[in-house]
């Protein structure tokens, strides 16, 4: 680049963890193990997950992507629920369509299917963190007959109309951020005095892990690029991490081949990492696109290691 306003070298702070995680790897590769065993094609309720490069690569090899049962044109065909999870209704409506049916719902999020029969069972006002028509908010507040109350900030908390005497009983969205809930929870336990919270923190390791990987390295950098989808939860709050923690900018990239390099315009130190829900080849090929325009300094903290894994049912080995 010969603008002047562009520089020749350019520091890149990779950030480690990013990119797929266990419940992401497992869904994608209950799709693939699916075609291997039944042959295309394969429906799959909603996006696997939520990445426009996945969905399109497990198109190229035989799924068929639906957002209803009622759209299987082939009812002999398998399908399979997205890692999202699917409120209880899903599996019922498969079992009247006679259909073979796999669910990949990460298991972070069954564990908070079960907290929420559990609450129920215990006759618990539950209240719910997270954000409206999410599918994963869907799929949680169909898994029992109960009302969920749910809040998507300190306000909604505000306006709760549970018995303050009672005592409550909270869950939250897997992919939201730390700081936002911690609000959120604060808020909850200043206006309720007995509240019943989760064995576990509901945000699930892998959102936490590439959370603060970004707070890490935020503050380097100039410009901090997420490698994700738009309607993934998990990459937008990637984006606000890396502003509130001191980028100077942040944007979300959907496409690697469409990025606007204006943005490096005066930028020295670039951030750079992948939701849980997008794949490392795309980090890997910006890269490799980076090094043709600019003289690369790659940082990256190798030491880090995730070792979380997911088998997937085992009608599913071919």
């Amino acid at each position: 680049m010969k603008n002047s306003t562009f520089n020749d070298k350019l520091d890149v702070f990779l950030a480690n963890h990013r990119g797929f995680c266990a419940g992401v790897e497992r869904a994608v590769s209950m799709v693939e193990e699916a075609i291997k065993k039944y042959g295309s094609p394969i429906y799959v309720r909603h996006e696997i997950v939520h990445n426009k490069h996945v969905v399109e690569d497990l198109e190229s090899k035989g799924a068929i992507f639906v957002e209803e049962l009622d759209e299987i044109k082939n009812k002999n065909r398998p399908v399979i629920f997205s890692a999202h999870g699917v409120p209880k209704s899903v599996p019922l409506n498969a079992k009247k369509l006679n259909l073979t049916f796999y669910d990949a719902t990460c298991p972070l999020v069954s564990k908070i299917h079960r907290e929420v029969e559990y609450f129920e069972n215990n006759k618990y006002p539950i209240i719910l963190i997270g954000h409206r028509n999410h599918p994963e908010v869907i799929g949680t507040m169909g898994q029992i007959k109960s009302k969920i109350h749910l809040v998507q900030n300190i306000q909604d908390v505000y306006n709760l109309k549970i018995d303050p005497e009672l005592t409550v009983a909270y869950v939250t969205q897997t992919t939201l951020s730390i700081d936002d809930t911690k609000e959120i929870i604060s808020a909850i336990k200043k206006k309720y005095n007995k509240v019943i919270e989760p064995k576990k923190n509901d945000i699930c390791y892998a959102t936490t892990n590439r959370q603060e990987a970004v707070k890490e390295i935020a503050s380097k950098c100039d410009l901090f690029i997420v490698i994700g989808a738009s309607n993934s939860s998990n990459s937008l709050r990637l984006v606000e991490v890396a502003k509130q923690y001191g980028s100077k900018d942040s944007v979300l990239l959907e496409n690697i081949n469409k990025f606007n390099y204006d943005k490096l315009k005066n930028v020295d130190s670039l951030g750079l990492t992948a939701s849980a829900s997008a794949p490392e080849k795309l980090v890997t090929e910006f890269i490799d696109i980076l090094k043709e325009k600019f003289k690369i300094n790659l940082f990256e903290n190798k030491s880090i290691k995730e070792n979380i894994y997911f088998k997937i049912p085992y009608k599913l080995k071919s």
